[in-house]
């Protein structure tokens, strides 16, 4: 009988123990329970931010606005595309450029340096790319404000004359060189005592030089299906490799068609002239104030073609001789342009303003490395001219430039999202910014030694 209270008391003990344990368990499940929900609230909160990180740099960024073209926006997803695609191309450009100089590398940094550079610079290239863009959003609207659409065929056709594919048929025949006419103004006899007098008798009356003559311009030779086929092949499996698709070229080859089709029309909107008034000028030029006075003061006292006739005379300077201290020249029916741009604005005025046959003054032209050349020029010709192929394009061109230039100057915008944005790849290879190797030396030859004067730090 006296062990019931014992038992008693360690069932009670034991009770006790067990309502602790419970009690320090349930507090433990609590705490477990806590730590799970701020786990899970952490996680949440992280799967949140990364979901908000994701559909930020995904769907929100790509579609925000680099430029805005009127009612176009250009989003950053697009810009980025254009200017992975122009990498791309001055990629491709160099190595075939490195395929054609036999691995120089050298010669490709010569040739393609400034390529070089601007993949170099990333928000150069960035820039303009969004200007680019810009343009040709312009061009290809203002195109389809006037009824005309690019086509996929006119794509396909233009890709195809790239590569002087052209289905099958010839290609179109590129028109003939203007023959330039003598100009006769030139040809007016000196009278013979003055030519006898300054001039040797031997000596020729300065003729025109012969203007171009009617050869025609070759013609591309057609290529066959396969050979375009494998060539533009090639092309777009170099595009590939570098990330850009087939759509992104043609897109390029659709821009240059808008401007190309813009450009003629523009011509006719504006009734661009196929004539312009040319001028045939004898030019004297001088490096020194001095030799131009000595060539001012010749002309006033022998006229002008005596003294040209006499300049144009002198023999070639030889090898560590100085040169002569003026030249002489003729330049045969130029525009104003043509003229400004080889000679400077000022004998350009001279050529339209003065009298035929009646030399100028002095006229000092500043050059762009900062000297003075000095002219004495007379007017041999002027007359209307159909213009040069080329100067024609040229004029077509300016026209595009400036109404491009005048539709966005009113119309575009540009943001600063795009400066932290700029793709770097495609990745230029770093073979191409590795420095030139040296010319190797000829072993055959004597190696001419150096001599190095002792210094007071050599101790010698």
């Amino acid at each position: 009988m006296a062990k019931k209270p014992q038992e008693s008391s360690e069932n009670g003990e034991q009770q006790r123990l067990s309502r602790k344990e419970i009690l320090i368990q349930r507090k433990h499940e609590r705490q477990l329970r806590n730590i799970r929900i701020a786990i899970a609230v952490i996680l949440t909160l992280i799967a949140i931010v990364v979901a908000v990180a994701l559909i930020n740099e995904l769907v929100i960024t790509p579609n925000r606005t680099v430029a805005t073209v009127g009612d176009r926006n250009i989003t950053i997803r697009e810009w980025q595309d254009r200017v992975r695609f122009d990498r791309a191309q001055r990629i491709i450009f160099l190595e075939n450029q490195l395929e054609a100089f036999g691995g120089d590398v050298g010669i490709v940094q010569q040739f393609g340096g400034q390529v070089i550079t601007d993949l170099m610079e990333p928000e150069t290239l960035g820039q303009s790319a969004i200007d680019q863009m810009a343009a040709d959003i312009t061009a290809c609207t203002a195109l389809e404000e006037r009824g005309v659409t690019i086509t996929d065929a006119e794509i396909d056709a233009e890709i195809g004359r790239v590569f002087n594919y052209f289905d099958g048929a010839s290609p179109t025949s590129l028109p003939e060189p203007t023959q330039t006419t003598i100009p006769t103004p030139s040809l007016t006899p000196i009278p013979t005592a003055v030519i006898t007098e300054v001039v040797p008798t031997a000596t020729a009356f300065p003729t025109p030089t012969e203007g171009p003559t009617s050869t025609p311009f070759p013609t591309p030779t057609p290529v066959s299906r396969e050979a375009f086929d494998e060539e533009f092949g090639g092309l777009l499996t170099q595009f590939t490799d570098l990330g850009i698709s087939e759509a992104a070229y043609r897109d390029s080859v659709r821009n240059q068609l808008c401007r190309s089709k813009l450009t003629d029309i523009l011509a006719e909107e504006q009734a661009i002239a196929t004539v312009a008034p040319h001028a045939s000028i004898f030019v004297i030029s001088a490096e020194t104030e001095e030799a131009a006075n000595d060539v001012l003061a010749q002309v006033e006292s022998d006229g002008f073609l005596a003294s040209w006739n006499t300049i144009r005379s002198q023999p070639e300077p030889a090898e560590g001789e100085e040169s002569p201290p003026a030249f002489a020249y003729e330049l045969l029916w130029r525009t104003r342009e043509n003229l400004e741009t080889s000679i400077g604005e000022e004998v350009a005025a001279q050529a339209f303003e003065l009298d035929l046959n009646e030399p100028s003054g002095i006229i000092a032209v500043q050059n762009d490395d900062g000297t003075t050349t000095y002219y004495v020029v007379m007017v041999s010709g002027r007359e209307e001219l159909e213009l040069q192929p080329g100067e024609l394009e040229s004029r077509k061109q300016q026209a595009l430039q400036l109404f491009l230039d005048e539709q966005l100057a009113a119309n575009l915008t540009i943001t600063e999202a795009w400066r932290t944005r700029i793709p770097n790849n495609p990745v230029l290879d770093p073979k191409f910014l590795a420095a030139p190797t040296a010319a190797p030396t000829d072993p055959a030859l004597p190696t001419v030694p150096v001599e190095v004067e002792p210094t007071a730090e050599s101790g010698e």
